[in-house]
């Protein structure tokens, strides 16, 4: 039997060239898709082994991981001031909503510079916030969100409550995204297939075809290889990669 995490890589990649326009085929294919996932996926009975590797390694890596915190928390108050904390409103399992933690990475008044997705070099990033996001050590406290089940390791992006300016002429809410109701049914991930292999600009509605498959495919081994490769990307300090992190 061939090894998921091995036709993980291949499908992920191969997909990253269908992420064009859809037609009504497309449609109906995306809906048929997300029947077999919501119909097959063992993860959204929410195992028992997932979350208590969950539990365990978030609780070492508060331990563990704790001496970073002043430092990168000093780093942020020394270029930009308070906040430290960045917090927004997220979408988790079975559409409950939670607050997101993360380090702040932009400047305060980024606000005013507007979404950037057409250039290497964001000018709403600090200079801390490209190293932490280059490392993902902006995610740190992301570790309290799975100790506390809004989150797992492994799994989906956290969605947002609405959908994004640049998308707002095709879906009216976050829930007209194809895909969106297997895509809530389980927990969201501080890493996972989209996060590893979707390019950063690509529409929110080719993520969630990354999303459905890894539900679709699910097992505690290719769990472990997805987490496999997330630290090595983040010792390369890769994440920022519009494309080939790994």
């Amino acid at each position: 039997m061939p090894d998921p995490a091995e036709e993980l890589v291949g499908c992920a990649s191969r997909a990253r060239l269908n992420v064009t326009s859809r037609s009504e085929g497309a449609k109906a294919g995306d809906a048929r898709l997300g029947l077999q996932a919501h119909n097959a996926s063992r993860l959204i009975s929410d195992p028992v082994l997932k979350r208590i590797f969950d539990c365990v390694f978030a609780g070492l890596g508060l331990v563990f991981g704790s001496f970073l915190w002043p430092l990168i928390s000093l780093l942020i108050w020394l270029e930009d001031g308070r906040p430290i904390l960045f917090r927004q409103e997220r979408i988790g399992r079975n559409g409950k909503s939670f607050f997101l933690l993360k380090f702040r990475t932009m400047w305060k008044d980024a606000q005013g510079v507007g979404l950037v997705v057409d250039r290497d070099f964001d000018p709403r990033v600090t200079r801390t916030g490209r190293l932490l996001r280059a490392t993902a050590l902006d995610e740190l406290p992301q570790l309290l969100n799975i100790f506390r089940g809004d989150m797992s390791f492994v799994g989906p992006r956290a969605l947002p409550l609405k959908v994004d300016d640049h998308e707002a002429t095709r879906y009216r809410t976050i829930e007209d995204v194809e895909g969106y109701e297997v895509r809530a049914s389980v927990r969201p991930g501080l890493t996972g297939i989209a996060q590893i292999f979707a390019p950063k600009t690509a529409p929110r509605r080719a993520k969630f075809k990354y999303d459905l498959f890894y539900i679709k495919r699910w097992s505690f081994g290719l769990d472990l290889r997805l987490v496999a490769m997330s630290v090595s990307i983040s010792l390369r300090g890769k994440w920022e990669k519009r494309t080939h992190k790994v």
